[in-house]
């Protein structure tokens, strides 16, 4: 039987405390995530905590040492993020403490993260499996004559509030378990375009404003043709301009499009479960839509 982590543990000459995460600054989370060159802003951290639940390691004097988050979907899947701790203290167990204060909070739930590359020792000793790579692709927007005059397989038009309902449904055939509650909060911080073929909606992509320009995603289609397309209007909307998309493609149509306009790997990470693995998640159906580009390596 697991036992509980204690809520103090002993990091070098102090004592460090577990707080709610709703409970510390916003100034203090803003301040850890840039401590390890993430590019959180204020608004970001915000965002996740409504949408989310965590915890935070305070020092002796309250200063953030670290933090964990976790963000349930329904009764049985939840994904991790925001696994973050200090730089001077990243070899010296707080965050495998935080981890096992997390896994605690989710027991009973298959779980969903994505690790940096210095994190993945960590998670696989935690039972976490390796499931797939996600390409960071990111830069400033060069449209591509191509791009400017592609043509589209149906009819893209900017998603509204009468069409969430489709986008929800769409996203948990992707995802395998409907993230209604994150879907909605997020089409309200986005601009939507959604692909409809005889009134059908057959993919969407969302884009809100992240880190240091804008975020495309989430993006689920069933093919690399769907995909581009709504896409396409949000390349189009940031030319010139800093955007970003979080995918496991790693070739294929829909990469050399996001490559033609701008968007180069930056970074990997690795996608990794603990329970049920992905491939359990897919719908018994022909085609069937995926995730294309992630919401965040947070959300998934």
């Amino acid at each position: 039987m697991q036992l509980k982590p204690s809520d103090s543990v002993q990091i070098d000459a102090f004592v460090a405390s577990i707080r709610n995460i709703n409970d510390v600054g916003l100034s203090h989370l803003h301040a850890l995530s840039i401590a390890v060159g993430w590019p959180h802003r204020a608004e970001d951290w915000q965002f996740l905590r409504q949408v989310g639940l965590g915890i935070v390691a305070l020092d002796e004097i309250e200063r953030p040492i670290g933090s964990a988050m976790w963000f349930p979907y329904g009764e049985d899947v939840a994904t991790i993020g925001m696994v973050i701790t200090s730089p001077r203290l990243q070899t010296n167990g707080t965050a495998q403490w935080l981890m096992q204060h997390v896994l605690g909070e989710t027991r009973g739930r298959n779980l969903r993260l994505n690790a940096t590359r210095a994190a993945q020792r960590l998670y696989l000793s935690l039972d976490f499996q390796p499931e797939k790579t996600v390409y960071q692709r990111q830069g400033t927007v060069r449209l591509s004559v191509a791009t400017r005059e592609r043509e589209v397989n149906g009819v893209v038009r900017q998603l509204q509030d009468q069409d969430v309902p489709a986008v929800i449904a769409c996203d948990a055939l992707a995802f395998g378990v409907s993230r209604h509650a994150v879907i909605s909060a997020l089409f309200a911080h986005s601009s939507a375009y959604g692909l409809f073929r005889e009134d059908k909606l057959c993919a969407f992509a969302l884009c809100r404003p992240f880190g240091r320009g804008h975020v495309v995603g989430p993006v689920v289609a069933a093919n690399d043709e769907d995909a581009i397309a709504v896409v396409r209007p949000h390349v189009l909307e940031h030319d010139g301009m800093f955007l970003r998309l979080d995918t496991h493609r790693e070739s294929g149509d829909f990469v050399a499009f996001l490559m033609e306009n701008g968007l180069s790997v930056f970074d990997t990470m690795l996608t990794m479960s603990f329970g049920k693995r992905l491939a359990d998640f897919v719908p018994d159906e022909a085609n069937p839509p995926v995730t294309y580009a992630l919401a965040s390596h947070t959300l998934g």
